[in-house]
């Protein structure tokens, strides 16, 4: 059931704007996510809830998506996310942004997984400007946002497809705007003793 849960979890970038993501549900995913490993036990890391629409929007211009598919406009009008969690480091915790990555994909993943489990979907966003995020959410200095985290209900397609090693990594989307997204085989992921040459124990 797990792996079924992470095989669901994909980063969608089409949504049902009619289902509204509540501050319940998004308090539900922090709490997982607070719940989650961190480096030498510091968690650094605090989320900004955006459930409300007009702050939804304002987020969601500050994002941009599908760094892949530069000659496509994702998410399509009328199928953005409906709420967002951005994920900052809190410096007073944490001074080093670099030390704690770990733990934003950590809480990120966790936050996703959670959201899978719900009906939900999402999509980790790392292509935006901090400056003004920071601003247009009234941030104090000491907190800096990382990463945001788009979530809403999916509505749309995507496909896994198994790749042999040396093919290409690169998602794509077919006519149908279906997305595709190309995964090495678990051989080609797996390091072998065998394959690497290494002696008998």
């Amino acid at each position: 059931m797990f792996k079924d849960l992470v095989k669901a979890n994909r980063s969608y970038r089409g949504y049902d704007e009619s289902r509204r993501v509540t501050r319940e549900e998004l308090m539900e995913m922090a709490d997982c996510a607070r719940l989650a490993a961190s480096s030498v036990n510091q968690q650094p890391l605090q989320y900004y809830l955006a459930w409300e629409k007009d702050e939804v929007d304002r987020i969601q211009a500050l994002t941009k998506w599908a760094r892949g598919l530069p000659e496509l406009t994702l998410p399509h009008p009328g199928m953005c996310p409906t709420a967002f969690i951005v994920i900052c480091q809190n410096k007073e915790r944490g001074e080093s942004l670099a030390r704690f990555q770990r733990d934003v994909g950590i809480a990120a993943q966790t936050i996703l997984l959670a959201a899978t489990e719900m009906g939900l979907g999402g999509c980790m966003i790392g292509n935006f400007g901090a400056a003004s995020v920071s601003e247009a959410l009234g941030l104090p200095e000491h907190l800096s946002p990382m990463l945001i985290v788009a979530i809403g209900k999916p509505a749309e397609q995507i496909v896994l497809t198994e790749i042999a090693d040396g093919e290409s990594v690169a998602y794509y989307r077919d006519e149908h705007d279906v997305h595709y997204v190309p995964k090495r085989r678990l051989e080609d992921v797996v390091l072998d003793r065998a394959k690497l040459g290494a002696g008998e124990a």
